[in-house]
Parts: structure tokens; C-alpha cells; sequence
């Protein structure tokens, strides 16, 4: 049998991990304060004045600036406030859409940006939507076989933290949850439609608790398997609540 083995979000996109033990989806949208914001860099494109989904390129991201690996975030949902850590930063507890807030996170994080590359210039939000790397308001599956399989080929343990997913399975097989594109998956009383492998990045390569690069992920799964995938991207068709060690069938 198939269950819910971990469930997180990423309140700011790429800064910070945060670990939950339920929630609720709402069909159409991303898992709810997952990717809620993101931090435009300073040359991004995303207009405030007209927020609308654009690609992870205008944003502040590990593969541009790996450091970022570091962070973990503890969200108060019902003040919208986040308390973020790094090894190397410390801690810093603030507001995103507070202006001055943003200001004080923005200086906070900014010693782990390359100085003669991308430097963090505002805090961005779309209404309604999470900003995920893709278009479409996706929900990421993965299962801790793959990720057994990757470590296994590795020869040593490997963070599951890295692969930044929402959902993780536990009771599926290696790579199974690849035959699932194009069929719906029911998790707890909500119902996914699975759309597409997630081809991955270099953000793959830092190490979550040091943010250094130390691990050649798409190395491993090219050598391995001859692809750069991991988990997949799916679209609540049906809203509902999703809890730890709630079971999952494909229907």
C-alpha cells in the first residue's frame, strides 16, 4: 500500500523548507502558502503593478545562487510571518509583505548572493497562485523509492530535502510514479491529475544544511538512468484534505 510519508511547502521560493503534517488542497491551485512568495531579482522581469506567473529565471534561485540550500523557514500562517534560518546567517523573523520587513530579510540574505551576479531587489506575490517553476499551479509528487535509488547508486545517504517536493510517498515502487502522468492519483480525499516528469536543476547539488554544492545529482541520475527526472507535476482536480499516512491509489 501506498501512503503519505511527508508533506512541505516553501513559503519563499528557494529560501527555505518547512515540514507539515496536513493539508488541504483546493482544486486549481498550489499547495496552499507553497512558493506563496518569491524574491525577484534585479533584473527580473515580474511587474508588481500586474502580478502574473513568469519563470523562475526572474527570481532569486539555487541554481544561480546555491547558498540558498541553507535556509529553513517555520511559518506563522495566521500573522503571514516567517522565521528563517541558515547555518552561516542565523536567524531572521519578519513579515514579507511588510516594506520595511522585506527590506530587513532582503539585507539578511544578501551575503549569500555572488556579488558580480544576481542581487535580490524585491519581494514578488501573485495573487492566488504560488510561484512554481511551471505555468500551470502544480503540486510535486515524489516517492521515497526513487529517492532510495538515487542514494543506493550514490553509495552513501542522501537529503531528501534537496528535490524541494510537496507530497512524498512512501510503498511505491522505484520510478513508478513516472507511469502516473496522464492518470489521476486520489491522496486523502483530494485527487491530483499527474502531468509531467520534473526535470531537474543544480539547486539539486546543495547540500541543505551547509548550501554547498557537493553532490552531482544530475550526474548520478544520467549515469543511472539516462535522465535528469525526478518526481513529477500534478494539478488538484479535486480538492480535499491530505494528512500524514493517508493512502494513495492511482484511479
Amino acid at each position: 500500500m501506498i501512503t503519505v510519508a511527508g508533506l512541505w511547502r516553501h513559503p519563499i521560493k528557494s529560501h527555505g523548507r518547512e515540514q507539515i503534517d496536513s493539508v488541504r488542497l483546493v482544486e486549481g491551485q498550489t499547495m496552499p502558502w507553497d512558493r506563496h512568495w518569491a524574491v525577484s531579482n534585479d533584473r527580473s522581469k515580474f511587474d508588481p503593478a500586474n502580478p502574473g506567473w513568469v519563470s523562475c529565471r526572474n527570481f532569486m534561485i539555487g541554481v544561480t545562487t546555491p547558498g540558498l540550500a541553507g535556509i529553513w523557514a517555520e511559518l506563522d500562517e495566521g500573522k503571514a510571518t516567517l522565521t528563517l534560518r541558515h547555518v552561516d546567517l542565523g536567524e531572521i523573523t519578519f513579515q514579507p509583505d511588510d516594506e520595511t520587513d522585506a527590506a530587513r530579510f532582503l539585507a539578511w540574505v544578501k551575503p549569500l548572493c555572488d556579488p558580480d551576479g544576481l542581487q535580490p531587489a524585491s519581494i514578488a506575490r501573485v495573487p492566488g497562485r504560488g510561484m512554481t517553476d511551471t505555468a500551470e499551479p502544480t503540486v510535486s509528487i515524489m516517492t521515497h523509492a526513487s529517492h532510495k535509488s538515487v542514494a543506493g547508486r550514490l553509495g552513501r545517504p542522501l537529503e531528501i530535502e534537496r528535490w524541494r517536493g510537496n507530497i512524498w510517498l512512501e510503498g511505491a515502487a522505484p520510478w513508478e510514479e513516472f507511469e502516473w502522468v496522464g492518470k489521476t492519483v486520489q491522496i486523502g480525499t483530494a485527487e491530483l491529475s499527474v502531468i509531467e516528469p520534473i526535470k531537474r536543476c543544480k539547486h539539486t547539488m546543495a547540500n541543505p544544511q551547509t548550501g554547498k554544492r557537493d553532490t552531482d545529482t544530475l550526474g548520478v541520475l544520467q549515469e543511472g538512468w539516462g535522465h535528469e527526472d525526478f518526481g513529477v507535476n500534478a494539478m488538484v482536480t479535486k480538492g480535499g484534505q491530505v494528512a500524514m499516512g493517508d493512502k494513495v491509489e492511482v484511479v
